[in-house]
This record gives structure tokens, C-alpha cells and sequence, in this order.
């Protein structure tokens, strides 16, 4: 499989990555561990998890992933087989998580990190990524700023010089942010520069057909930058396959076993664009999900594509969408279709 640079981390990873937030939830460790299983196989190399995980996130099994996770890192010859990364989890209404010290001080960050390597069963992590960003940011599905709900928070510089910290003591090789904005990627830029530390290796946002509001100033701080993208939920939590089309709500399926979570993804203007998606994938004799990931997996700006699946025979239909190639003129129809459907799912 085709290997892309984190260039700030000195990583290679696959084009494809397994994502694991299913993990402890939806998916048994079994299940979890036999999808890694079918991974490696296919040369997938990449694999990123979270302490937050599994989703939805609730007391009852946080932290959970990173255990099923480990158990299997922890058998002999296993980790060195795959590019690691996990998330710290930042501010917000989850007590659970280190005791509700998720403020993203140079010190917590440090304990998450400890807390991650003994859950994962490693010495190190290949990626550490801040999950979502201290400060006050438009994020998951809110698009608008709002300055009234400005807090305190931690100082940019501060949140850097604990992953140099980190990197200096062999912990980390590399930092990455997720759901982060132009404004707080270049702040995270230019804060390295300041420390002499290496700037972030990668940023973890939504894309998809659905959500293309990477493709505006974060792109060009991605460019100049050199910080690519790793691109979540690239099928809009299913909406992208097809499942939902003309109202379907399958049994088992997220938005069924899940009514409260994952609104952004439901939105009605999201599933009319999905319907037309699936209009021009049939035009072109190809599914809606090779559609889908072959669209996320060649831009130019994508490091790779995260990939969550509640079975092998899912993950397998995802994986075979990275060798699709879209001819010139199917990226003109969605061109127009997103013209008109801007973000329904900003």
C-alpha cells in the first residue's frame, strides 16, 4: 500500500488507517483484534486510537480502546509492525478522564501521555495528537465563532514545549492536533519555531464530500506548512454509503443505535446531498463508498484516510475503495453538487 510523510515526525504510514473508536462498543476485544489482524495483511500500517475512546464516550467504557488495543501491541512483534497514534482528550464536560484535569497544561499532558503508554502496553507513541483544542474553537459541527464563550486557557507555547518534552524523553516521536482551525495551526507553527521544537506532524479533521471546509485556509497552512491532513469520517459516519438513502434507518446501524449522537452527520441537507451522491456514483457504475474514499484518498493534501469499521468484511469494502481513480470528469459533477450543498455538515 502507498506510504505518505508525517514530515515533522519522520513517519511513513499508509494511505489507509485503521481507525478504533468502535472498539469496546460496538466491537468486542475479538472483533477488534481481528480487524487488526486483517490490516497488517493488507499492509495497512497506520492505527489511531484515543484515551476518550470508545465513541459515544461515557464513564462506563472510557479508556477501554486503548486497553483492547494494547492487548494486542503487548504480544511479541506486534508493535513494531504499525505507526501508532492516540489522542489526548481536551477541556470539556467529561469528569471521567484523569479525574476532570483535562486542561492541556504542560503537566497534564505529560500524565496523559504516561497513562496512554501503560493502557497501549509501549514505551513509546509514534503520534500523540491533541484531540480537540483548549481554547474556545468552532469545532464538531458548530462553524460560526462565537466570542462570548472565550474562558481561560492554556498558552499554545506551553501545550508545544510538553510534546518537545516528550519527544526529548523518547516518549513521543511526533504531535499532531484534530479539529483544529487555521488560526490555532499556524499559532501551533510558529510557537515551535519559537522553541526550536518540531512543528505539528499532522492535523485530524472531518472531510468528506459532505464537509470540504479543509479546503479553504487550512489547505494553504497544510501547503506552507507541510502539516497534511488525516481525514475522519470520509463516508460522514455512513451517510456517504448509502445505508440512509430516502430515509433508511437500518437496524444496528450508528444512527439507530445512537439517536442523540452524531447530529452533525444527520442533517437533512447532508442526507439530500448523500442521495445525490449516490445518483453520480451510479452513473459511473461504481458505489457510493468507492466514491466516497477514492475522493478523500486523492487529494493532494491528505496524508490518509481514517477508516472505521464494526467488521472485517466493512473494513474490507473501504480498503478496496483506496485503488479506485476517478476520471476528470466525475470531479466536475461533484463539483456542482457540492456547489449546492455547501458544508451540510459544517
Amino acid at each position: 500500500m502507498e506510504r505518505r510523510p508525517l514530515f515533522h515526525a519522520n513517519l511513513n504510514v499508509s494511505v489507509m488507517c485503521l481507525g478504533t473508536m468502535t472498539w469496546g462498543e460496538q466491537n468486542t476485544e475479538a472483533e477488534a483484534h481481528a480487524q487488526l489482524e486483517w490490516a497488517m495483511q493488507h499492509g495497512i500500517n497506520f492505527i489511531d486510537t484515543a484515551e476518550m475512546y470508545p465513541v459515544p464516550p461515557r464513564a462506563e467504557t472510557g479508556l477501554r480502546t486503548e486497553i483492547i488495543l494494547g492487548n494486542w501491541l503487548g504480544r511479541p512483534g506486534n508493535r513494531e509492525k504499525i505507526v501508532l497514534a492516540t489522542k489526548i482528550a481536551g477541556p470539556g464536560r467529561r469528569d471521567w478522564i484523569r479525574n476532570g484535569a483535562t486542561s492541556l497544561t504542560k503537566a497534564n499532558i505529560i500524565d496523559a501521555c504516561e497513562g496512554s503508554l501503560k493502557r497501549l502496553q509501549t514505551d513509546h507513541i509514534d503520534l500523540y495528537q491533541i484531540h480537540w483544542p483548549d481554547r474556545n474553537v468552532a469545532a464538531f459541527g458548530s462553524w460560526q465563532f462565537d466570542s462570548s464563550k472565550e474562558r481561560e486557557t492554556v498558552p499554545i507555547i506551553e501545550q508545544v514545549e510538553a510534546m518537545q518534552t516528550l519527544i526529548k524523553a523518547g516518549k513521543i516521536r511526533g504531535y499532531g492536533l484534530s479539529n483544529e482551525s487555521a488560526w490555532g495551526t499556524t499559532m501551533f507553527c510558529r510557537a515551535a519555531d519559537e522553541l526550536g521544537a518540531p512543528k505539528p506532524a499532522s492535523i485530524q479533521n472531518t472531510y468528506s464530500m459532505l464537509n470540504r471546509s479543509f479546503e479553504g485556509d487550512l489547505a494553504e497552512v497544510s501547503y506552507r506548512e507541510q502539516v497534511p491532513l488525516l481525514a475522519y469520517s470520509p463516508l460522514g459516519m455512513g451517510a456517504l454509503t448509502g445505508k440512509y438513502s430516502k430515509g433508511a434507518m437500518p437496524v444496528g446501524s450508528r444512527f439507530q443505535t445512537f439517536p442523540d449522537f452524531f447530529g452533525r452527520f444527520r442533517r437533512p441537507l447532508a442526507l439530500v446531498a448523500a442521495d445525490e451522491y449516490a445518483a453520480l456514483a451510479k452513473k459511473y457504475q461504481m458505489s457510493l463508498l468507492d466514491l466516497s474514499i477514492a475522493f478523500a484518498v486523492n487529494k493532494w493534501f491528505v496524508g490518509s484516510v481514517i477508516l472505521g469499521a464494526t467488521s472485517v468484511p466493512q473494513l474490507q469494502q473501504s480498503f478496496n475503495a483506496h485503488h479506485v481513480k476517478l476520471p476528470p470528469e466525475i470531479y466536475a459533477e461533484i463539483e456542482a453538487i457540492s456547489n449546492r450543498y455547501l458544508h451540510p455538515q459544517a
